[in-house]
Formats: structure tokens, sequence, C-alpha cells
């Protein structure tokens, strides 16, 4: 009697590589919490986490910059990394990110708007404050979130909402580069700090609102793996399993906004991980199937993410905008798995 391995062969590759996804994500995160401008130790850090050594300098900056910062990280790029797996499923097209939609183009008309709204009020001197970025951004994120999903309950094709939504991305780039036309170089600089990214902004007070909106996100995008794998077979086939497209289509939207405008708000628009991530995570389980893609984009979206942190902190006495790193990271991916000859959609 033949005894077929290929299953459990395959089933035990699939761990071993969640495995090491996981222990690599374990490594960047302790080496996220020890590199930077000053080193912590192993052994500092094991005392400062047991509150051996509570009232150091060292556990000032543990507690207060790099552990909010470290978090941030994960959390934002597993959002980012799940909301650009459900677009590409919803949408079947290989090239779409969480701000396909216009999300980081709302959120950059939110902060353009409250730059010239301070001017207009003779606040020149001082730059744009971290509090009116997030609401501004907050804004913005659902207004163009709410046009969108008022789009998807009247587009029956994801095609034409795909469309609709880098349209409305270009017309909001518009008003944006118009309201910047008018700031002043002080403002500007402000609104280009802005759009470099960055996971240091959010602070210890912020940070459980970030974690446990995010947290809200991935739940629902989890719960939706079994209607997102029918979109797999396209939207005929999916409607004659039951599946209800315009339902779905909304309520991935809705998350898709969720997740993605919260990372803009926080930190600001993150190019590329949204993008490169499910791909990479295609090629590394040769698998399409979301109740495998949606963890692995969630662990390796969260250890790309520090990773990219930790590189931008390479020079000595400054640090490389964020989304240009995430940027050489992830085009570089997409390019790679997109040729790739035995690459499966």
């Amino acid at each position: 009697m033949k005894i077929d391995l290929k299953p459990n062969l395959k089933i035990n590759r699939i761990w071993l590589i969640f495995l090491a996804i996981m222990i690599s994500l374990c490594a960047s995160a302790i080496a996220s919490l020890v590199v930077g401008s000053v080193w912590i130790s192993i052994p500092e850090l094991i005392k400062i986490i047991f509150h051996q050594s509570p009232n150091t300098g060292w556990a000032q900056i543990f507690w207060q910059f790099r552990l909010p910062k470290a978090l941030t990280a994960i959390f934002c790029g597993a959002a980012l990394s799940v909301s650009g797996l459900q677009m590409q499923v919803l949408f079947s097209n290989p090239l779409a990110g969480p701000f396909v939609l216009g999300i980081s183009s709302g959120a950059s008309l939110g902060v353009a708007i409250a730059i010239l709204a301070t001017e207009a009020l003779g606040q020149i001197s001082g730059g744009l404050g971290s509090e009116s970025t997030l609401v501004s951004a907050c804004i913005g994120a659902a207004f163009s979130m709410s046009i969108v999903a008022i789009a998807s309950r009247f587009v029956q094709n994801s095609t034409t909402l795909l469309i609709l939504g880098l349209m409305m991305g270009y017309c909001v780039g518009s008003i944006v580069d118009i309201l910047l036309y008018f700031s002043s170089p002080e403002r500007i600089q402000s609104y280009l700090n802005w759009t470099f990214g960055s996971f240091a902004g959010v602070t210890v007070a912020r940070l459980p609102l970030l974690c446990s909106t995010i947290a809200v996100g991935l739940v629902l995008a989890i719960a939706s793996i079994k209607p997102l794998n029918t979109m797999l077979l396209g939207e005929m086939h999916a409607r004659s399993l039951g599946t209800k497209i315009s339902r779905l289509r909304l309520g991935i939207v809705i998350n898709i906004a969720l997740l993605a405008g919260t990372v803009t708000a926080f930190c600001g628009p993150i190019a590329f991980l949204g993008v490169a991530v499910p791909h990479l995570c295609r090629a590394l389980f040769r698998s399409a199937d979301c109740r495998i893609l949606l963890p692995a984009t969630i662990l390796v979206g969260a250890n790309l993410a520090i990773v990219a942190d930790l590189i931008t902190q390479l020079p000595n006495k400054t640090l490389l905008p964020l989304n240009s790193v995430t940027s050489l990271i992830g085009a570089p991916v997409v390019v790679w798995t997109i040729l790739r000859p035995d690459q499966k959609s």
C-alpha cells in the first residue's frame, strides 16, 4: 500500500516557515529595543523589563520611546499588509495597495488644510503641532473612507470602484498641491516631514488607541477569510456559492480604510508595505489561500516594518525617511514576485 507523504510534507513546510518568521520577528523586535542613538545592552534590557533598574535614563528611553515605537511598527506593519492583501484579493489586481482608494490622499488633504489654517491664523513660527496633525489626518481619511464606502453601495464592479478611488486620489492630490502653493516654506517643510512617515511619533498615551483600533481591524479581516477565498474564484463563482458581493465589498472597503487610515493618521503615509508583503508571502508559502496568507502577512508585515525602522537609524546623526526605506524594500519585492516564471496569482 502506497502512502502519499506530500500533504504532510507541505504542512510541515508551512509550519517551519511560520516558525522561522516568528523567530525573525522576535529578533527584529529585540534589535529595535536595543539599537538607537543610545544602545541598551541585553542584560540592562532584562533589568529594565523586570523593574530592577526603574530610575535609570535607559529605563526612561525604553518605556517612553523604544517600546512604543516597536509596538507601533508591529501593529502598523501588520495593518498595512493585511489591508493590502484584502485589496489584492477583492480587486483581483496584484498592484492594488491600501492607499489606492484615496485614503492616504484624504489624510494628506486634512494635514494640508491644517497647515494653511494655522498659517492664516498667523502661527507661522511654530511647526505643525502633532495633535493637530493627528486630528486633521483622521478627519481627512474618514472623509475619503465615507465617499468610497458610499460609492461601493452603488458600484457593482470592483474594477470600477478601484478606478474611482484612483481618480479621487488624483483630485485630492491636486487640491493639496494648490494649498501648499499658498503656504509658507516653514509650513511646507512641516507637511513634507509628515509625508516622510515615522513610527516614532506615537506616544505612550496614544499607543492604546492605535493598537486597539488596528486590533479591531485585524479581527474583522480574520472574520472575512472565508468569503475572501471565494473571491479568488471570481465574482460570478463567488455569487454562485452564496457570497453577497456588495456587502463583502462594503465591509472590506471599510476595514481597509480603518486599518490604513489609522496608520496614516498616526504615522503618516507609509509606502509599499501593503503592496509588497502579500506578494512576498505568496512566494514564501506558494499558496493563495487566505487562511495561510492572512496570518503570514500579519507576521511578515510586522517584521518588515521593524526592519525598515532599524534601517532608518543607520546614519549616526540623523534618521532616514521611513517612506524611502520601505519603498527601497518593497519595490524590488514587487518586481521580483511579478517577474517570477512560477509566480501564482
